[in-house]
């Protein structure tokens, strides 16, 4: 199999489609029918979420060590068996990260990463991929300022591929894949400027 590129990548977000490996770093696309997704306009952070934003527990940045995320990402989690992201997926979505289509918010303390989130940006479209936390709430403030970043800047669709436990805490919904698809086009029309000058202005 030749190795997934940037502009394979590219390509299939745009289209409704993306790639996850298996344990033996077998490539598959995806395009589920319903697919989930979290409603921008209608988030709240939990009550219990709000203090920890408020007195700023976390430091937050925007693409300071992409690689870093998708490999905190990837790594083994209690009760799991292996990981979707492969070293073909971190080096594809790395380089999607260097031209400027991919990126991550990072939860810091004390200097160190301690959670974070990463995923794929297309004009108004936010494709979420993973996220982890080696400290209690680190990756729900990452997520909070995600959808800061998504709000001043006319995002219209956050794409958060499949329905889970995780992603239904932050208000995800399953919607028919004909449904996504039309949101998915409308998102694309929305122009808001070169993509990597647009979140470095969050670093």
């Amino acid at each position: 199999m030749l190795d997934i590129t940037a502009e394979d990548l590219l390509n299939a977000y745009i289209n409704g489609i993306f790639p996850m490996a298996e344990s033996d770093g077998t490539l598959y696309w995806y395009s589920p029918d319903p697919r989930a997704v979290i409603p921008i306009d209608t988030y709240r952070p939990s009550r219990s979420l709000r203090p920890v934003i408020n007195k700023k527990v976390f430091e937050i940045r925007v693409n300071r060590d992409f690689e870093a995320v998708m490999r905190g990402c990837a790594a083994p989690r209690s009760g799991e068996d292996g990981t979707w992201i492969s070293e073909e997926i971190i080096k594809a979505y790395t380089e999607l990260h260097q031209i400027g289509y991919a990126h991550s918010v990072e939860a810091y303390r004390e200097g160190h990463l301690v959670g974070g989130l990463y995923g794929v940006s297309i004009s108004g479209a936010f494709f979420g991929e993973s996220m982890f936390s080696i400290e209690s709430n680190a990756s729900k403030v990452a997520f909070h300022y995600l959808i800061l970043i998504l709000r001043q800047n006319g995002f219209k669709l956050l794409d958060t591929q499949f329905i889970n436990d995780n992603v239904r805490r932050y208000g995800a919904i399953e919607i028919p894949r004909d449904a996504y698809l039309s949101l998915l086009r409308d998102a694309l029309k929305v122009k808001n400027g070169d993509p990597g000058s647009l979140w470095s202005r969050f670093g």
